[in-house]
């Protein structure tokens, strides 16, 4: 089979104007990055206001294992095999980071026959909107440290400075660096830490911001320190906020761009759903709730972590409602969990695929407590074997979940359409979508709600710093106490061990460090060893890529 890039290089794409069309979308409301892709301006939104909303469908997935579970292709896939079958859909993702292209993961485009296009547009700079975001977060940081240079008149603590400098590649050599070094006209010296952009805030402000006003607010209310006596500094103190605006002008306008199989897609935000939220914009969701009948979504990692932040953050502040959720699992991924080594999984092994059938059991029950109608899709690999498949689909069956196969990555939308009949079906039973906790509860109560009901941990332990952070948030503003938590953990388990495969159980979360993101409107919750920076591997994938004289793109995946 070819690889991702030449089939995305082989396949014909159709002029975006074309795209847009088939959505309702007007020529004069796009505003075209070349030939294939393009951003919608607010005039299409306000024009289909009173249109009445499609169908939600949320994609999310498993833990994640080395051995790939092809959520994205499945969210892909999904919104092309609507279209085999008669449907009007549209597809809604997340933006890559370049992190992750160029570094273990790969790129976020989908993957064979399921891919959304240009992918090396869209892996690499697209429209350049993480930029904005890197450019917008840097220009706050500057201002706090001019700020400081020019007198300090707001009397900020250089040691308490909490909002941070970013960039979007992997460089753990950031994470921890002293700045202003050189002499008294080149700054006052201060410790610092860069996260990588998709953690920013500014991201998650841009993902959650209804409009151009609500995001300026939304960047004033930035707590960036606190003062030598204690008392909150925020963006709009440093009058930060309008020329940050400026920079995101554009940037919070949705993207559309097209599939392998030319079903309208669009690209918005990329918050990491591990360090962050990680679902796209709620503009763009909404939006393309308005285009089209079916609008299939993804979150980011695991169910754990995306689909609960999705459900309990995005969901929560947007007033949306899915009608059905979609969870990815491979056997492979199964088996892995059940203890197989990654060279073995190609080999039969029932025993094991029980073993770690648990995980897909745990995902199950914990989407079931949201009230929305469960559909596994199992992705399926040609090693796969018939008894394998069968006890896949009995553990479904055993937990209320329906079933089916996809086969998207190797035939496109026909190798979806069985899973898009059963989503349409699910889709027309009863959805009484309810989040996991309610506002009121404190932070705490949130934290461990979380943790006991979605992890399955016996408990919360919480560092000193923590407990103190979580006392001064809540005597800081009493609005703070009513935000949703946003839960920074390892994709690779239930646990915040990634070592814990399947179903652990008999363990306890670890709170070490805890901030409100007042912005965004939510409390940041850092658990065991989870990174804000990731680094590079002994061999990155940057290593792979390369381009030749006539400008064409190798090694991308």
């Amino acid at each position: 089979m070819l690889t991702d890039i030449e089939i995305a290089q082989q396949t014909q794409l159709k002029p975006i104007q074309e795209i847009a069309a088939e959505v309702n979308v007007q020529p004069e409301e796009l505003e075209l990055y070349g030939k294939y892709k393009a951003k919608i301006t607010d005039d299409v939104s306000k024009r289909l206001a009173d249109k009445p909303d499609g169908k939600l469908i949320l994609v999310t997935a498993i833990n994640p294992t080395p051995a790939g579970e092809g959520k994205t292709t499945t969210t892909v896939g999904l919104g092309m095999a609507m279209k085999k079958i008669g449907k009007n859909s549209i597809i809604a993702l997340r933006e890559p980071s370049l992190g992750p292209v160029f570094g273990i993961k790969g790129g976020a485009a989908g993957g064979g026959y399921a891919q959304v296009l240009p992918m090396e547009d869209i892996n690499l700079h697209f429209t350049g909107d993480f930029h904005a975001i890197t450019a917008a977060n840097n220009l706050l940081c500057a201002l706090i440290d001019n700020h400081i240079q020019q007198g300090n008149e707001l009397d900020i603590d250089t040691r308490r400075i909490i909002f941070s400098r970013v960039t979007d590649t992997n460089d753990r050599a950031l994470r921890n660096v002293v700045l202003g070094l050189g002499g008294r006209i080149e700054g006052v010296p201060r410790e610092d830490h860069f996260m990588i952009t998709v953690a920013s805030e500014v991201m998650a402000i841009l993902c959650l911001a209804e409009d151009l006003a609500d995001l300026k607010k939304r960047l004033g209310n930035i707590l960036v320190a606190y003062t030598r006596t204690g008392k909150p500094v925020y963006a709009k103190d440093l009058k930060a906020e309008g020329s940050m605006t400026v920079l995101l002008k554009d940037a919070i306008k949705p993207n559309l761009v097209q599939t392998t199989e030319n079903t309208p897609a669009l690209i918005h935000g990329g918050p990491f759903a591990n360090i962050a939220h990680g679902c796209n914009s709620v503009r763009a969701t909404k939006l393309a709730l308005k285009m089209a009948d079916y609008t299939i979504t993804e979150a980011g990692f695991g169910a754990d972590l995306g689909a609960e932040k999705f459900l309990d953050i995005k969901c929560r502040f947007a007033g949306l409602k899915p009608s059905a959720i979609v969870l990815v699992a491979t056997v492979r991924a199964l088996k892995y969990n059940g203890g197989v080594p990654k060279d073995m999984l190609k080999e039969e092994n029932v025993e094991a695929l029980l073993k770690g059938g648990v995980n897909l059991e745990a995902h199950i029950s914990n989407l079931q407590k949201y009230k929305v109608p469960v559909v596994v899709a199992i992705n399926r690999f040609e090693t796969d074997t018939d008894a394998e498949l069968k006890t896949v689909e009995e553990i479904c069956l055993r937990n209320g979940a329906d079933f089916a196969l996809s086969e998207v990555f190797a035939k496109g939308g026909e190798g979806g359409m069985e899973l898009a009949e059963k989503v349409v079906a699910a889709c027309e039973k009863p959805s009484d979508f309810a989040p996991i906790y309610e506002d009121s509860l404190s932070i705490k109560e949130k934290i461990e709600c979380v943790a006991r009901e979605i992890y399955g941990a016996d408990g919360v332990d919480y560092d000193a710093a923590a407990s103190k952070a979580i006392a001064e948030i809540e005597a800081l503003d009493p609005a703070y106490a009513r935000f949703p938590v946003c839960m920074a953990k390892t994709q690779y388990s239930l646990s915040d061990d990634m070592t814990k495969l399947g179903r652990p159980s008999g363990f306890r979360i670890r709170v070490r460090e805890v901030k409100v993101s007042a912005g965004a409107g939510f409390v940041v919750v850092l658990t065991g060893a989870i990174m804000t920076m990731p680094g590079l591997p002994k061999i990155p994938a940057a290593n792979r890529i390369d381009i030749d004289e006539n400008g064409n793109i190798t090694g991308l995946f």
